[in-house]
């Protein structure tokens, strides 16, 4: 062992310092014989002692690569001296840490072109990567290099060339710094109409049109659901002027939902699948993907699959505490081995004898916002209660449970134990959007007022919108930043999700301000997103969002089964909300002018049709409410 370079121990106390972190991901490292650190300043403060490099390594709870390098290697005890005696090792979910993720997987692509998770990142002590991979295997294989010759190389370089290493880490970050700059500009303007259409045709030419979905013509190629690219298929300007490039939406929800990707059984879609026939999916099951397929299925009108993403999120994902929790697992036990997708090829007798994929638990701020959007305008439309308390069960544990100690928004907790991470700006967002799909469905004003405040947090001090606690400190430090892009990854981006909440308080009647905002952020980033449709489909949706003049419905009733209601549920409007009259005059009392005057006329269910805020005459008859000429919209 060189000089200077005494392997460090498991933590002061000898405990593994992984044992009690917040992800469910580091907790099942914390066995490993490496001598993890969870990401921080120590573990890089620990590097510049002993003079050695920092491994990286990034993953996820249900990722199926990442387990297999963790029995491979990470429990291997002569692997694991090997990173003991020369490097300070970090372990990173990439849910918690979702900027940290961003950063290095921009540096890794300098170094390969094949990225994914588990990725494998070399960095100095300053924090700069100068070697980056994905998965290495325990023996060499055709194009991939052992783990431990990688070990051995990077150690070399480090000891014999030391100087081209910090050069290249060098390298790296100006040449991320330069990407940061080329940023767009808001001069261009909201895309218009014509433009939006244009993007969703451009879409369009992108179906596979054997198999429905985003691709074709390998095969073997994956395919994945792109959900932000489908939910702005269908939103109402798509529809009207390019109706052929909506039904793609519709025909990939179809495809989808009848093939191998989705579960019979319990009703959730799989991750994506591996081949363009949708077959031979990879097994786990994301909320962010059935969040918002459930969203696709409730404006397609497939009710079925509705209903079967809405029993797996309730019944699988959501947790005691009330939070959903991020995936369940692709691999279980069956009969003493690990099965990568065997529970899954069983049916629901079978499967009760069967212990199932384990669920990662982890609550996550925006992806649960995400999901009490989707179930709460899920429950109100099928008429189903019992979803929206699930979506107020999650709102009210992610609000008091998320949070640090000056009440500012977490990224994630787990088991009621907040993350010291800080929520992105697809937290704030993400749950933004949810909290006001849930203020409508339950007519409780509260919820609309929280997301107010949070959307206001994220755009009061800049022109665009940044999370009130800024990025990772770590990496601010450090001088890595990630790429500031507007593209959804498997979620709405974080200008995108702000755009949304902010569109969405403005249709609530919360003043022109917050249609302003949206417009800044869509006019910064439009021109790129309609180049590049299927990678910006949420930022295409606020903007198709702000061409169209909203549909609003408002039902006061005091009886939430009043035939009103039930009417008012088959209406396609960007707002649907049912109120009690106290709650319509909280709402107006609140600041949000949609609901002013609004009142249950002679002491009867009324229900106010509202285009761009200019009403019509008000129905108490269900009857001529759905016979009105709007109402099929």
């Amino acid at each position: 062992m060189p000089p200077g370079t005494d392997a460090p121990d498991r933590g002061d106390s000898g405990v593994s310092r992984l044992a009690g972190s917040t992800s469910p991901y580091l907790r099942a490292h914390a066995d490993n014989p490496v001598a993890w650190y969870p990401w921080g300043d120590a573990a890089f403060d620990e590097a510049a002692r002993r003079g050695v490099p920092v491994l990286v390594s990034i993953g996820y709870s249900t990722c199926h690569w990442c387990h297999v390098m963790a029995r491979e290697s990470f429990a291997d005890p002569e692997l694991a001296a090997v990173l003991n005696d020369g490097f300070v090792s970090i372990k990173v979910d990439r849910e918690e840490h979702p900027e940290v993720d961003a950063a290095y997987m921009a540096a890794a692509s300098a170094f390969s072109r094949s990225l994914g998770w588990p990725l494998t990142v070399f960095a100095t002590p300053t924090g700069r990567p100068f070697f980056a991979g994905t998965y290495f295997p325990p023996e060499p294989r055709v194009g991939l290099p052992s783990f431990r010759q990688v070990l051995d190389a990077v150690r070399e370089a480090w000891t014999v060339r030391r100087g081209e290493v910090e050069q290249t880490g060098a390298a790296i970050l100006q040449a991320l710094a330069a990407s940061r700059g080329t940023e767009p500009s808001e001069e261009a303007g909201v895309p218009s109409a014509e433009e939006l259409a244009d993007a969703a045709r451009a879409l369009a030419d992108q179906e596979d049109p054997e198999f429905g979905g985003f691709g074709g013509g390998n095969p073997a190629a994956p395919k994945f659901p792109v959900a932000t690219a489908l939910r702005f298929l269908q939103t109402p300007l798509v529809r009207e002027a390019a109706g052929g490039a909506s039904a793609v939406a519709d025909r990939a929800l179809a495809a989808m939902a009848g093939s191998e990707l989705r579960d019979p059984v319990e009703g959730g879609f799989f991750r994506y699948a591996t081949r363009s026939d949708w077959t031979v999916p990879h097994y786990e099951r994301m909320l962010t993907d059935n969040a918002q397929l459930l969203e696709v299925a409730l404006d397609a009108g497939d009710d079925e699959t509705a209903r079967g993403v809405s029993g797996f999120l309730i019944g699988v994902l959501q947790q005691p505490s009330g939070g959903v929790g991020a995936a369940q697992d692709s691999e279980s036990w069956i009969d003493g081995a690990r099965s990568e997708g065997g529970y899954y090829a069983r049916d629901a007798s079978e499967r009760t004898e069967l212990e199932p994929p384990a669920v990662d638990g982890k609550v996550v701020t925006g992806w649960n916002g995400l999901a009490i959007a989707a179930l709460a305008r899920a429950g109100s439309r099928l008429g189903e209660p019992a979803w929206v308390e699930a979506a107020r069960w999650a709102a009210d544990t992610v609000l008091t449970t998320n949070v640090d100690a000056d009440g500012r928004l977490v990224r994630a907790s787990l088991d009621e134990i907040p993350s010291r991470a800080p929520a992105t700006l697809a937290d704030y967002g993400q749950l933004a959007g949810g909290l006001l799909a849930l203020a409508a469905a339950t007519g409780d004003v509260a919820y609309a007022v929280r997301a107010r405040d949070l959307v206001a947090e994220c755009v009061e001090e800049s022109r665009m919108p940044r999370p009130p606690a800024g990025g990772d400190p770590v990496l601010a430090a450090q001088g890595v930043e990630a790429p500031a892009e507007a593209s959804d990854g498997d979620e709405p981006s974080g200008p995108a999700s702000i755009a949304l909440a902010a569109l969405d308080l403005w249709r609530l009647g919360a003043g022109e301000q917050w249609r302003r905002i949206a417009e800044q952020i869509v006019a910064f980033h439009g021109r790129r997103a309609v180049a590049q449709p299927l990678a910006h489909g949420a930022l295409l949706r606020a903007a198709a969002g702000l061409v169209v003049a909203p549909r609003q419905v408002v039902v006061v009733a005091g009886d939430a089964d009043d035939p009103l209601v039930t009417a008012g549920r088959g209406i396609r409007a960007d707002v649907f909300a049912v109120v009690t009259p106290a709650q319509s005059e909280a709402f107006a009392s609140a600041g949000f002018e949609l609901f002013e005057g609004k009142a249950a006329l002679d002491g009867r269910a009324t229900a106010y049709d509202c285009q761009d805020f200019a009403c019509r005459l008000p129905f108490t008859n269900a009857a001529e409410l759905v016979a009105s000429p709007s109402s099929g919209r």
